[in-house]
């Protein structure tokens, strides 16, 4: 694999850290600005926000520049984010530092994931966005506890002031290493907004809903239903996060890996233990030790199908996939959201803290529905052309157009 993607990866490892671990800092930063705690919470609502929106501006705004120049943009824009929050007086101006850096995020993934797919050999293309989604995954490994451990011993500043410097790391990177790849000839933003049209890359981003926001169903009550139900103290939920962060990490590496060898078998695979794991999990959720154990298997399961949609994107989008890429990162972000409500809505109903873990199961099962439609549809189309192309008669060229 090439360097260009170690500088790919540590971009990536930085927007991770920023992202998560303002979640344990909430109480520290409440406390500086005397907000209440829901209120600190809009700093969450905020990025994500930021990232659904800012992903297909940022990159359609980038379409006249070249992809590292862009990249590197962002990373400055990513950097201007932190520091504003590192330094902010009061809370709204850290809310609009939080939503500078989010703007990063959807685009910088979008962007990165087509570099990294240029870099390598066609059958590596999955491998090669894995590892970049590398950094990501490993931030929740590494960078968001000791994020958090600075910043509740420190002061959590110092941790902003961290990301910031790693954001810096991140630029010198993709300027030092990632080869100046013009934007290619031809390309228009229509060209890019007629991705769209395709159904197979709307299904794709309906699959990346659906699919994390089975994860993120479970995972964004897990310190209540791990404390309440599995018995677990406080101080667990910490190191019950970093399981999930190891699983993510494998998951991504092997996802990405398959993935160049049968990408629709994979997901299958994915998508459905995923779906099973989390219908299990109303019951491991019981037990501290099985519990452990499917937190892990649902950050394996869950990213395992993060390279896999990523290409898929890429490869239906061909020719302008830039946008198309971009969006799919703000459908992860969309897939969190939608997740979250629903899981808070049957939580509220008095269904029990476990009861997320059902709603995440329907989502996976429902995005593994999708995608053996979707390729029930290519598998439909690859016919029918097989079919007109065969009928033709001898030395007429036909052209089909799907």
């Amino acid at each position: 694999m090439p360097l260009a993607l170690l500088a790919l990866a540590i971009g990536a490892f930085g927007i991770g850290t920023t992202e998560f671990v303002i979640m344990g800092l909430l109480p520290e930063v409440a406390a500086d600005y005397g907000v209440s705690i829901p209120t600190a919470g809009y700093l969450v609502t905020g990025y994500a926000l930021g990232v659904m929106f800012g992903a297909p501006l940022m990159t359609v705004l980038g379409t006249k520049i070249s992809r590292k120049r862009m990249l590197m943009l962002l990373m400055g824009l990513f950097i201007a984010g932190n520091l504003l929050s590192a330094f902010a007086p009061a809370f709204s101006v850290m809310l609009i530092g939080r939503i500078v850096a989010s703007l990063a995020h959807g685009a910088f993934f979008g962007i990165g994931s087509v570099v990294a797919a240029d870099l390598v050999a066609p059958d590596k293309k999955a491998g090669a966005i894995a590892m970049m989604f590398t950094g990501l995954t490993v931030a929740n490994v590494v960078g968001v506890p000791l994020g958090t451990l600075v910043g509740q011993s420190i002061g959590w500043r110092v941790t902003f002031g961290i990301v910031a410097a790693l954001g810096v790391v991140g630029l010198a990177g993709i300027a030092r290493l990632v080869p100046d790849m013009p934007k290619p000839e031809g390309v228009r933003l229509r060209h890019e907004l007629a991705a769209f049209k395709n159904v197979q890359v709307l299904l794709a981003m309906a699959m990346t809903v659906l699919g994390f926001g089975g994860v993120f169903a479970a995972i964004t009550y897990i310190a209540p239903m791990m404390t309440h139900v599995a018995g677990f103290a406080d101080g667990s939920v910490t190191w019950l996060l970093v399981l999930f962060g190891l699983g993510m990490v494998g998951g991504n590496l092997v996802g990405g890996k398959f993935a160049d060898r049968a990408l629709m078998p994979m997901l299958y695979v994915s998508l459905g233990a995923l779906a099973v794991v989390l219908a299990l999990f109303t019951l491991t959720a019981h037990d501290k030790v099985l519990s452990a154990v499917t937190i892990a298997l649902i950050g394996a399961l869950g990213f395992a199908t993060v390279p896999p949609l990523q290409k898929r994107v890429l490869d239906q989008a061909h020719g302008a996939p830039t946008l198309a890429s971009a969006v799919n990162i703000g459908a992860f972000n969309l897939g969190n959201a939608l997740s979250a409500w629903l899981g808070g809505i049957v939580i509220a109903a008095g269904l029990g803290y476990t009861a997320p873990n059902w709603v995440g199961a329907v989502l996976a099962a429902a995005a593994l529905v999708l995608a053996v439609l979707s390729a029930a549809l290519e598998r439909r189309g690859t016919t029918s052309s097989a079919v007109v192309t065969g009928s033709a008669p001898a030395g007429q060229r036909v052209t089909v157009h799907q």
